[in-house]
């Protein structure tokens, strides 16, 4: 007869903390790009129990954080309340998740396979991004050129993403991998 396995709990209140509490991150004073958004992805897609809530989670917290800095921080350049987002920005964010889903969730813990996965998805979302700007913009011709020279402008946000998505996806890792490994139950499955 199979010994029955120890019932784990999931503290969903710990993780939608730490998301949220990234994402207020947003808001206080930083370099141009060092930010949570890729972190979030990233930890949303590992750690919470549902798929649903990976996506559900880390958007709604994006998107708030996006309304409160559109509204408050950057307003002088809206008229009126804006609703809106960028379309290219949470394409790759939803391009994180989903790597996030095939890299992470469900593995066994690994810093390095962190590491990998969260440069990569950076890359990615700076290649996505800076394409957007080039596409929708006019501030680059269309041309090979001009599609180099928005990849060039973007060089300094790129170094500022990546040190701002390697601090917080180890501030957001790391803190759940030390409630785990300290005992304290706050996540499932234990790939954190």
């Amino acid at each position: 007869m199979p010994t029955p396995q120890p019932r784990r709990r999931t503290y969903l209140p710990v993780l939608i903390g730490l998301v949220v509490l990234a994402a207020g991150s947003r808001l206080l004073p930083h370099w141009p790009n060092f930010g949570p958004v890729a972190a979030m992805a990233l930890f949303g897609a590992a750690a919470f129990p549902r798929r649903w809530m990976a996506w559900v989670v880390p958007f709604l917290a994006l998107y708030l954080s996006d309304l409160a800095l559109n509204n408050v921080l950057y307003s002088e350049y809206y008229t009126g309340f804006y609703w809106g987002f960028n379309s290219w920005v949470y394409l790759g964010f939803a391009l994180t998740v989903i790597l996030s889903f095939g890299l992470l969730r469900g593995k066994e813990f690994s810093w390095l396979r962190l590491g990998g996965v969260t440069i990569g998805t950076t890359l990615l979302f700076f290649l996505l991004t800076n394409f957007g700007t080039w596409l929708g913009s006019s501030l680059y011709p269309r041309s090979v050129a001009g599609l180099l020279a928005a990849y060039t402008a973007g060089l300094p946000f790129l170094l500022n993403s990546l040190a701002g998505d390697v601090f917080f996806a180890g501030v957001l890792f790391g803190g759940a991998h030390y409630l785990r490994t300290a005992g304290h139950p706050i996540t499932q499955p234990e790939g954190i």
